[in-house]
C-alpha cells in the first residue's frame, strides 16, 4: 500500500501501568475487582467511550492503592540483628595509615575536621559526615601510597557521595567543587566518585557512630514502646555526646573500635555503665579498653566547657540537634594529646585513672570547676547515673 499506519504513541505512564498489570497477573495477585477491558474505539456509542475511560481510571487509582499499602514493620528482634550484623560487615582497617608511608594521621584528622566544616556549611546532616567518614577509611584501606595532593578529592568526593545517600536535597557537585577553591573540578570529583564506588563495591549503608547513638539514647530515654520512632531524649545532651564522638573519631586509633562499641563508650562518660550496658546490651569487659582511650578527650572537652547549641536558618527545630556542626576540634586534640601523655606517665597500667570518667565530689569541688564539668554532672543527673564512688568501682572493678 501507499499509505502505512502510524501506530500510536504511548505516554511512559501508560505504558508502565501496563507493565505492571502483566506482572501482577503473571505473578496471580489477588485483585479486587477483574481487569478492564481494552478501550474498543466506539463509531457512534461516545457515552460507552466516557464509560470505559472512566473504568479504565479507576482500575489505575484502585492499582495506586494496592501499592501504596502500608508494610508492616518487622519485628525489634530482626532489626536489632540486623544492625549487629552491620557492624560485622562495614569493618576498618586497623592498619590502614601504614600503607600510605606518605600520610601522617595528622593529614586524616585535618581533613576530616575541614569535611565538618563543610558540613555546617551546607546544613548537612551529622549521619551524612559519618557516612563519608566511613567511606574514606574504608576507600584508603583499598588503596596504597596514596599521595597527599589527593586526599582533599577523595574527601569531597566521599562527602557528595554520602549527601546524595542521605540527604533529602543533597548539594550540587559544582557547590562541593567550590568549597575547594578550585582544587578539585566537578569532572575530577564525578571521576573520584566511579572509583570509590567501585572500590567501595557499593556497600554505602554502614550501622555509623552517630546512628548508634541515637538508638542508645531513644532508648534510654524511652517511655512509650508506640513512640520508639519519635525522639524523646534532650536535644543539648546528643549534642554534647555527639561532640565528643567527633572528636574522638579524628584520632585513627578509632578504626579499632566497632561503631557500637565508639557510641557506647562515649555515652559512658555522660551518664553510667549501668545505663549503657541496659541500652546497648555491652558489657563491661567490652567497653573498657574503648572508655579507656577516650579518657584523655572527655578530659580535654571537660576543660574548654560544652558548646552551645547552634540554629539553622530553615532547619526544623526537631531536627537542630542533628546537623553537623564544626568546632575548634584541632585545638582540643592536641589537647587530648597532651593529657594522653601525662596520664600515661602518671597512671602506668591503671586501666582507668580515677577521678576522670566522673566528676568530684561535691565536698572536693573547688572554684576551678568549670562550666563543662558542671554541664556533665547536670547530664548525669538527668540521666539517672550512680554516684561517682560506685562507677569508679565498677569500673577499676
Amino acid at each position: 500500500p501507499k499509505h502505512t499506519t502510524v501506530r500510536p504513541r504511548k505516554r511512559k505512564a501508560d505504558v508502565a501501568i501496563v507493565s505492571v498489570k502483566s506482572q501482577m497477573w503473571r505473578l496471580n495477585f489477588p485483585l479486587i475487582c477483574p481487569p478492564p477491558a481494552p478501550i474498543i474505539t466506539l463509531e457512534s456509542g461516545s457515552v460507552s467511550r466516557a464509560a470505559v475511560q472512566l473504568r479504565e481510571s479507576l482500575w489505575r487509582l484502585l492499582l495506586i492503592l494496592i501499592l501504596c499499602l502500608p508494610v508492616s514493620w518487622a519485628s525489634k528482634d530482626v532489626v536489632w540483628n540486623n544492625m549487629l550484623e552491620k557492624d560485622k560487615t562495614y569493618t576498618r582497617d586497623i592498619h590502614m595509615m601504614e600503607k600510605h608511608p606518605h600520610l601522617e594521621p595528622k593529614m586524616r584528622a585535618i581533613l576530616l575536621d575541614w569535611l565538618m566544616e563543610v558540613s555546617e556549611v551546607y546544613k548537612l546532616h551529622r549521619e551524612t559526615y559519618h557516612l563519608a567518614q566511613d567511606y574514606f577509611d574504608r576507600f584508603m584501606a583499598t588503596q596504597k601510597n596514596v599521595l597527599k595532593s589527593m586526599l582533599q578529592l577523595i574527601g569531597i568526593t566521599c562527602l557528595f557521595i554520602a549527601a546524595k545517600v542521605e540527604e533529602m536535597y543533597p548539594p550540587k557537585v559544582h557547590q562541593f567543587a567550590y568549597v575547594t577553591d578550585e582544587a578539585c573540578t566537578e569532572d575530577q570529583i564525578l571521576t573520584m566518585e566511579i572509583i570509590i564506588m567501585k572500590e567501595l563495591k557499593w556497600s554505602l549503608s554502614p550501622q555509623t557512630p552517630v546512628s548508634w547513638l541515637n538508638v542508645y539514647m531513644q532508648v534510654a530515654y524511652l517511655e512509650d514502646t508506640a513512640q520508639l520512632l519519635i525522639p524523646r531524649y534532650p536535644q543539648p545532651t546528643f549534642t554534647q555526646i555527639a561532640e565528643l564522638l567527633d572528636l574522638c573519631m579524628l584520632d585513627v586509633r578509632c578504626l579499632e573500635f566497632s561503631n557500637g562499641v565508639l557510641a557506647a563508650a562515649a555515652l559512658f562518660h555522660f551518664s553510667s555503665l549501668e545505663l549503657v550496658e541496659n541500652v546497648s546490651a555491652l558489657k563491661r569487659a567490652e567497653l573498657e579498653e574503648c572508655v579507656r582511650w577516650m579518657v584523655p578527650f572527655a578530659m580535654a572537652l571537660r576543660e574548654v566547657g560544652s558548646s552551645p547549641m547552634k540554629t539553622f536558618l530553615g532547619i526544623p527545630a526537631d531536627d537542630m540537634h542533628n546537623i553537623q556542626t564544626h568546632a575548634p576540634y584541632m585545638t582540643w586534640l592536641e589537647k587530648a594529646y597532651s593529657y594522653q601523655e601525662v596520664e600515661l606517665q602518671r597512671h602506668g597500667g591503671c586501666p582507668v585513672p580515677s577521678g576522670v570518667l566522673t566528676p568530684p565530689l561535691s565536698s572536693e569541688k573547688t572554684e576551678e570547676l568549670d562550666r563543662g564539668e558542671a554541664a556533665v554532672v547536670k547530664i548525669r543527673a538527668s540521666m539517672g547515673s550512680p554516684s561517682p564512688q560506685q562507677q569508679s568501682a565498677e569500673m577499676m572493678g
